[in-house]
């Protein structure tokens, strides 16, 4: 069994996956539009460019996303991404990319469980969790 997060955007999944695939150092592995879908005749001309579906690997994992269909977005409540790495200024470097243009809930730290951490909703509206495996010293 695997468990993947799913983020949907408001129109912005291709530029979102890009910068993800930049920051986290993955390779999207699929893309298709709304319009590129069988019957896309009957969907709303602007939602014709819009992400159907889009597939992020990084290393053995995925993160799936999509573009909402117009006027059905819901920014996320009540859950975020986590990221878990062995090395905590790698973590500080995603964290800070992430971060850039988006709004810090907690600064990337040392707390009492992790050498860092950090909270953050990046430019996308996308939650985030940093956590660096490493204990604090």
């Amino acid at each position: 069994m695997k468990i993947n997060a799913y983020v949907t955007f408001n129109g912005q999944c291709e530029e979102a996956f890009k910068f993800y695939e930049q920051v986290l150092n993955g390779k999207i592995a699929f893309m298709t539009t709304w319009g590129e879908m069988p019957d896309a005749a009957q969907l709303p001309a602007e939602a014709h460019k819009m992400i159907m579906h889009a597939t992020l690997t990084v290393g053995d994992q995925t993160l799936l996303g999509a573009d909402s269909p117009p006027g059905s977005y819901q920014p996320p409540q009540g859950v975020n991404v986590a990221i878990h790495h062995k090395e905590t200024a790698e973590c500080k470097r995603i964290f800070e990319a992430l971060a850039a243009d988006g709004k810090v809930q907690m600064p990337f730290q040392k707390t009492f469980w992790s050498a860092g951490f950090g909270m953050c909703v990046d430019r996308y509206g996308v939650p985030w969790m940093i956590n660096s495996e490493c204990e604090p010293d």
